[in-house]
């Protein structure tokens, strides 16, 4: 098949299209390369792929850019492009707005004037759930930030695409970790600053828990929603939750350094509680998490180290 993946320079993008590229699909990966972090770390994520000549990559803007050409025999459409982090987005509206929900109703009308729409796969968050994120589908969608609020908006306009016979489904991830993880996001950073001893920032009381999602995992997962139900929603999450005390534990053994703890303030919108109850992803696609947190973690710390090294050597 002929595969379109939105965020394809990003990490969970990336990670996805060299599996696709490895069971045999083209794929035409865009990406904007939006300054949320480095290019050069996002240039670096597309290394393998660009390596195939099955892969056909394009820098465009979803805001702003033609759309039709890009869309030209695709079968598939994942769309994981978007403006992520909670911080930002209570202070930078107006740029999560065009990223997350204007971008997403471009390339929903792109799609809407092709003669045959291809599957939508559209990638969402637990955090349009809000504060306590813990249960199946069923959860009240309420969520505490700008960025939960406008996934959620995102989700929505698909559904109101969905009526014009948009064939689409919906993933909702749960802290997705593991290499190549956004230098913005927590256990990078908990890595980072462990690797250089530096203090670990750990923000309120650090007890807020997580379900997590090793990469290999979530991409299993988006790869067979290829074959789900249409209509359907489905919460993407791993098999261990761990308070941030967990993390740093594991970590602790796993770099064979003690943090150094610096305390900051809880943070407006951070979730407290989420854990992914994928009962139903197992029902209708037989997907299981088989990646353990500590195993996770280890490859991450990996991952980064090695990384670091390369990045000061070049």
């Amino acid at each position: 098949m002929r595969v379109l993946v939105t965020g394809a320079a990003g990490f969970i993008g990336s990670h996805l299209c060299e599996r696709l590229l490895r069971d045999g699909h083209e794929v035409v990966g865009i990406d904007a390369f939006i300054p949320y972090y480095p290019r050069i770390v996002k240039e670096s994520n597309l290394l393998e792929c660009r390596g195939s000549n099955r892969f056909d990559f394009r820098c465009i803007d979803l805001r702003t850019d033609s759309l039709d050409d890009m869309l030209d025999g695709i079968d598939i459409v994942y769309h994981l492009a978007a403006m992520p982090g909670l911080a930002k987005s209570w202070t930078e509206f107006d740029l999560y707005a065009d990223c997350n929900l204007l971008a997403t109703q471009r390339l929903l009308e792109a799609i809407r004037r092709q003669a045959s729409m291809p599957r939508l796969i559209y990638a969402s968050t637990s955090s349009v759930y809000g504060k306590f994120s813990t249960g199946d589908e069923s959860i009240p969608t309420r969520p505490i930030s700008p960025y939960g609020v406008t996934k959620l908006a995102s989700e929505n306009l698909c559904r109101s695409y969905e009526e014009l016979g948009l064939p689409l489904v919906v993933l909702r991830f749960f802290s997705v970790y593991g290499p190549r993880q956004r230098p913005d996001m927590g256990y990078h950073k908990f890595i980072s600053w462990m690797l250089n001893d530096q203090p670990v920032v750990v923000y309120g009381d650090g007890h807020q828990n997580r379900g997590n999602t090793y990469i290999d995992d979530c991409v299993e997962a988006t790869v067979a929603a290829m074959q789900a139900p249409l209509g359907e929603t489905y919460n993407l999450g791993g098999g261990e939750s761990a308070t941030v005390w967990d993390i740093l534990h594991h970590l602790e053994g796993i770099i064979g350094k003690k943090p150094t703890i610096r305390h900051e303030s809880a943070r407006p919108g951070d979730q407290r509680a989420t854990f992914a109850d994928t009962t139903k992803l197992h029902r209708h696609l037989g997907w299981k998490a088989t990646t353990s947190l500590s195993e996770g973690l280890a490859r991450q710390a990996a991952w980064q180290s090695q990384f670091q090294q390369l990045r000061r050597a070049a």
